[in-house]
């Protein structure tokens, strides 16, 4: 099956604390390659799948629907790093049935996100 996930736009209250929680938590590069905005850059390729941003009208909130990101074979690493890099755990680590594990974690600026592995 294709993923149908194109792009999404993470919004973020301190872009510095952003960067370095992404950064760390998913092992890729995140650039801030405009004013307010960071790109990440997936780690099995050079292709862009989303960004965070600042906006006077966006705010966080782990409220929304949840992205999830694949951390494959680092998942004990992934939620360590979360939890480093000012996120919180709400769900530890546990298991989908036969489509892996996840964790549920609220980023360093309040967004609810999920880390999946196999």
């Amino acid at each position: 099956m294709p993923n149908r996930v194109v792009w999404f736009d993470i919004p973020v209250r301190d872009m510095g604390r952003a960067k370095e929680f992404y950064s760390e938590v998913l092992d890729v590069e995140v650039s801030e390659d405009f004013p307010g905005v960071a790109v990440i850059v997936s780690r099995n390729s050079d292709e862009v799948f989303g960004c965070l941003f600042t906006s006077e009208t966006e705010r966080p909130t782990w409220r929304g629907p949840l992205v999830y990101f694949d951390v494959s074979g680092r998942m004990d690493a992934a939620v360590e790093a979360a939890e480093r890099c000012g996120g919180r755990v709400l769900n530890p680590s546990h298991r989908l049935g036969p489509f892996g594990q996840r964790a549920i974690v609220i980023d360093s600026e309040g967004n609810r996100i999920a880390l999946h592995s196999e």
